[in-house]
């Protein structure tokens, strides 16, 4: 036993005796450096640089198109084979299985019994009563995202395929009123200025999709409205806004309240707007105020 932890005692001095690794300059002998060293640090920083090899080997070979050079290891277009064999493999198995239901099927007419309704057990009828119309999670999912989608949607689902004249089309008057300011572009003035009575509800005057609802500084509460064959009019200087970003309102339809919102207004009255290709109309050639 004294021998055992002698023995023992003697490695361990080995290991952990210093060397000193000296560094000298070949001609003159002069010491340029050193490092102290043991048996211990040697094989630490070798086991360290060894497993170090052996982790980038094999993240080399996992992850790298290296590990197809593998003998044995399949290549892509081997892995594509082996998927397309299992998919045959399958579909294989259903043919024979549907084959071998036909031939017991053919035995027991032959035999005189009622042939098996292998392939036709979920085509049984049912009665009306017995059919319940729920609606699943993915049914209201898919619905909220149909609607969502269609909010913004500038057409009409009913809206004739080909275009129309401006002199065609029946334009909604948005205010029955006095025109106070005329069209006037070289002014910047795009539009007309429409008085009416207080509180007088404003209205579209095409059927179309609300493409703005806001509110500006300049012109207080103004909605915006994109109608077919590239017509869209602008109701400014609004007290009230019943529609929101997103909407398909009818010619009609009520939208606003006319009122003296913004900085760019004198008095209660209705901004309208009609522009066509993105050119500004004069309202009063298409519509009788």
């Amino acid at each position: 036993m004294a021998n055992t932890n002698e023995k023992k005692r003697s490695i361990w001095r080995k290991l952990m005796q210093k060397y000193r690794l000296v560094v000298l300059n070949e001609e003159s002998f002069e010491e340029v450096g050193f490092i102290k060293l043991s048996r211990l640090n040697i094989i630490s920083i070798g086991g360290f640089f060894v497993v170090l090899l052996i982790a980038i080997v094999y993240v080399t070979i996992a992850y790298t198109p290296i590990r197809e050079l593998i003998p044995g290891y399949p290549d892509a277009m081997m892995s594509h084979n082996i998927r397309q064999n299992a998919m045959k493999l399958d579909s294989l198995e259903r043919e024979l299985t549907m084959r071998d239901q036909y031939f017991m099927n053919i035995n027991r007419i032959v035999s005189g019994e009622r042939p098996e309704d292998f392939l036709n057990d979920t085509l049984a009828t049912r009665g009306e009563d017995e059919i319940v119309f729920a609606r699943s999670s993915n049914d209201s999912v898919l619905r909220r995202q149909v609607e969502a989608e269609e909010q913004f949607r500038l057409s009409i689902v009913d809206e004739p395929a080909e275009s129309k004249g401006l002199h065609d089309i029946h334009f909604f008057t948005p205010v029955q009123g006095i025109v106070t300011n005329p069209f006037n572009p070289l002014e910047n003035h795009f539009g007309i200025d429409l008085v009416a009575g207080p509180d007088e509800v404003v209205k579209a005057t095409l059927d179309g999709t609300i493409t703005m609802a806001t509110w500006t500084l300049e012109t207080g509460y103004v909605i915006q409205i994109q109608h077919a064959n590239n017509m869209m009019s602008v109701y400014k200087h609004n007290a009230e806004l019943f529609k929101s970003v997103g909407l398909k309102v009818r010619a009609g339809d009520a939208i606003a309240i006319i009122g003296n919102s913004g900085e760019l207004t004198t008095g209660p009255h209705l901004h309208f707007e009609l522009w066509h290709n993105g050119v500004p109309l004069n309202p009063t050639d298409y519509i009788v105020f």
